[in-house]
Order: C-alpha cells, then structure tokens, then sequence
C-alpha cells in the first residue's frame, strides 16, 4: 500500500499515513492518531499535550487500538455472509483514545477548507459495533462519493472507552465516553485545519449507542453546526440513577474478586471481560451527572438537524420478548396503570390466547417508545426553537442479504458507509448512493430534502426507491395512530413498561 505525508505546521509534526483508493478515486488516510490520554482505570482522560506531536514523525499508517471488550459477531445482526472475514482489532485499555481521518488527496492544498464530518459508532455502549478497521463502516466510500460530486468532505471516526473502563467504578470519573469523546471533537476543532478541513464547519453524525452520545453532546454544549441522529437518542439510553450502576458495579466486584481475588481497579483486563461475559452485561448507559440533569427539558444546542430510524429497530430485543408469554406481557402493561395499560395493550394487539401476536405487539410498543415517537419529537421540538432547519428520514430498505429481515436496526450503516459489495442487489446498492448522496449535500450545508417544518420526511426504499414523502405517506409507514395514543398516555405511563418488557433483554446478535 502506497503512503503518503502531511506536514502539520501547527503541531509541529510530519504524519505518516496511507494512500487508498476507493471507486477510482485516490485518498489519503491516518489512522491511530492519539487525541487523550488515560492517566489509570476509570479515570478522566486528558487531552494529548502539543510536545508528543511536536518535531516527530507520526506513524499513521494503522488503526489505533480499541477498548478491550467481548467478542460480538456483527456479522450476525447484520446478516453479512459467514465468509466475509473480519479481522480481531488490537486493544488496550490506556491506548485506544485514538481517531482516524479520511481526506481527498489534495484536501490540505484546498483553497477552501474542507466540511468535517465527526461519526461515533454504536454498540450497546459495550462493545465496536462496525468499525472502519472491520471495512464495514470504511469511510473512504463517502469521502470518494463526496469528490465525485463536486462536494469533498472530510471524515473522521474516533476510539472511545467502553463497557466497565468508561462506565467506571463509582469511585473515579463516570461517563467516561462522553468525555472521551468531547476530547476528541476538541481535537479536531484545534488541529483539523492542518488536514484541510474547516473547524468552523463540523458535523456529528452517530448510529445506536452513537447517536445517543450525539444527543447529549448536543444537550451539554457547546453548541454544534450539524447533527445526524441515526437510529437512537437519550430517548433510546437515558441517564440513569448512580443507584442503579451502583448495583452493576458491586456485581462485577464481587465476580472479579472470584476470579483473582482483586478489586475493579487492579484485576487483568482479561478478568473484566471475563466477568462481564459471564455476568452477560451486554449494554450499559450513561449514569446521572450534573450536566445531564432534566436533560428532555433542556434545548439541543444545534443549528440543522438530520433525524431518522429504520423500520424495524426493536429487533435487537427480539430474542428477550420471544421469552415472554402472552399473560405475563399482559401483567407488564396492566400493572403500573390498568386503564392506559389496558388500553396501549389493545392497540398493539396484545392478547392473552394469541401468543405470537403479542409478542409481536410488545416489539412493536418498544419499537415506538424508544425510537419513532422519539425521533418525531425531537424534529418537532428543534424545529419549533426557529431558524433550525431539521430534515427527518426513514430507512425501509430491508437487509440486502436476508429481505424478510427488513429494514431492521443497523442496516442504515450497510447503505451509508458502502463497505460491502451490494452488486448483487441493485435496489440495496442504490439505497445506499442515495443516502451517502444526501449526506454529503447535509454535510456541506445544503438541503438534503425539503425541511420537516414543510410536513415531508425522505424514505430510503423499499425496492431501491428513495423519494420525499408526505404526512399521508408517512402514515403508511409508520404507526401514527398508535404514537398519537402513546403521547396522550404520556412517559409516566410506557416508559415503566418499556423497561420492565426491554431492560436486560437487548442483544447484537438477534
């Protein structure tokens, strides 16, 4: 692979990267380049001081290391073919604080800088869900799209701790992702300009987990020119009570010190992992922090909005509702309010003798709890805060390799990134320039479709079409009726009932 160099006049600093070429199209990449430091477990991370770039020569020829964490197969959620290879990516708990920047080749000789475009990955919270180093979420594709059009962006992806190394152990920092991450997008601030792209003119764009840590960026400041919400918000992983992590916390103490006889800070990374897995903690979430109290009441510090989910994203709880029975789904909605839960259990055709229905009922009320009523009202609530411009969409291109799948959560990422070959489905792989095409008109500054404010939404599919829709068209698509009884109920009502049908229950590999 051919290399390449960039003199950072700022940093002081020559960097080493790589030169690749994506669909005709040649770019310069740098990976693993350090934006944090961690001073030990479960401690803030503080950014790299300007002396350990300054008169050195960087090797960004290869991914930085990530946060040591269990093994997942994204394979699965996805349906990628068994025979694609993933290749296990390097960990380390006190070196995976790294990002990785992708740029037309001639972006630092630019005559204007470049757009920025900031992404964070999901998974749970716990684990990589589709890095860059797996190709999955490569994103040379986009950055070559955005030449093709006249339009050149420049994307960065970063490393961030997770699991129990960013969730700490009560006794340090919490939240620890966050912050890694708000190091990161500082960093980028600073110094992208030595890599031709605009610090003035940055968006944050997240998946999942992702877009959860996108929103709250966006609650706590400072504020943000763009934003991509894709398939999540706090809506999704709200912050939760210290008590609750508290109870996570004395569980994996107590299962460590079976293993080796150590506390959380001094054991082996290995006996962590090894803890969580048999503890199976698959997800984890944001705790109470001062900075994120009363955070549904406070505005989303940003000036344009992209906001949308796929048709089927309650799948990744799909394997712990199959557990339930259809009386014992009844009791969780009757329970807490028997008139409301009476009432949300019959619109969702929740019925004692019809086992499957119900079980497809409680998909679907998790489904719109957690991720379209969401999605409707923060649209709603950025647009109606003036001058923001938000532009909402649908993905409804089902998984190109296993249809009946649909359009099920974490598909998107197929589509936007490209990583894949979809030669062999032609609907799919015009989806995906479609939406890599809006995107990148997003990332620049302009209108990827007609606003939210003016009543149309954009659907990505099915059958390979992508169009503007309307508020009746939208009605075929989603469950208006149902959200729209959903908001009468109120969050004092189904959210107790979302987390007792969904806590625990989430898995990547449904």
């Amino acid at each position: 692979m051919a290399t390449t160099s960039l003199h950072h006049a700022q940093l002081g600093a020559t960097f080493n990267g790589v030169v690749v070429e994506s669909h005709s199209v040649r770019l310069n990449q740098f990976k693993g380049i350090k934006y944090g430091n961690v001073p030990g477990r479960f401690e803030i991370a503080q950014p790299v001081a300007v002396e350990h770039f300054s008169g050195k020569t960087i090797d960004a020829t290869k991914f930085g290391p990530r946060c040591p964490q269990s093994r997942v197969d994204v394979r699965h959620l996805l349906r990628i073919p068994e025979d694609f290879e993933i290749k296990d990516e390097p960990e380390d708990e006190f070196e995976c604080l790294n990002l990785d920047i992708t740029l037309p080749e001639n972006a630092p000789a630019s005559e204007k800088p470049l757009p920025v475009l900031i992404w964070i990955y999901g998974g749970s919270q716990v684990v990589t869900f589709c890095s860059a180093a797996s190709k999955i979420c490569d994103t040379s594709r986009i950055v070559a799209d955005s030449v093709k059009a006249g339009k050149p962006i420049i994307v960065v992806s970063i490393n961030y701790r997770l699991n129990i190394f960013a969730f700490g152990d009560g006794k340090g920092g919490r939240n620890l992702a966050l912050k890694d991450q708000r190091l990161a997008i500082d960093w980028v601030r600073k110094y992208i300009g030595g890599f031709g792209g605009d610090p003035d003119n940055i968006t944050l764009a997240g998946e999942s987990a992702g877009a959860a840590y996108i929103h709250a960026h966006m609650i706590t400041g400072p504020r943000v020119k763009r934003a991509i919400l894709a398939s999540g918000s706090l809506h999704l992983s709200s912050p939760m009570p210290l008590e609750l992590g508290n109870g996570l916390i004395k569980s994996l103490e107590d299962k460590v010190g079976e293993l080796e006889q150590k506390s959380l800070r001094e054991c082996s990374v290995g006996a962590l992992i090894r803890a969580l897995d048999e503890l199976g903690m698959n997800r984890m979430w944001l705790q109470e922090e001062e900075e994120l109290r009363d955070w549904d009441k406070k505005p989303e510090q940003v000036d344009e909005l992209m906001i949308g989910d796929t048709e089927y994203e309650s799948v990744i709880w799909r394997n712990g509702i199959e557990t339930f029975d259809a009386p014992s789904i009844i009791s969780i909605f009757e329970s807490k309010d028997p008139d409301w839960g009476t009432k949300l259990r019959k619109q969702y055709q929740i019925v004692a003798d019809r086992p499957t229905a119900s079980k497809l009922g409680a998909l679907d009320f998790a489904n719109d709890v957690r991720f379209a009523l969401p999605t409707e009202i923060i649209a709603e609530r950025v647009t109606a805060t003036g001058n923001k411009r938000v532009y909402r969409y649908l993905v409804d291109e089902p998984n190109p390799w296993q249809s009946s799948a649909r359009a099920h959560h974490a598909v998107d990422l197929i589509f936007v990134f490209g990583g894949l070959d979809l030669s062999h489905n032609p609907g799919a792989e015009a989806v995906g320039q479609e939406m890599r095409n809006r995107w990148i008109r997003f990332i620049n500054g302009e209108e990827p479709w007609s606003s939210f404010s003016e009543g149309k939404r954009f659907a990505f599919g099915p059958f390979g079409e992508s169009k503007e829709i309307d508020e009746k068209q939208f009605a075929a698509r989603r469950r208006v009726a149902h959200m729209k009884v959903l908001r009468e109920a109120g969050p004092a009502v189904y959210l107790p009932i979302v987390l007792a049908l969904t806590a625990g229950r989430v898995s990547l590999l449904n």
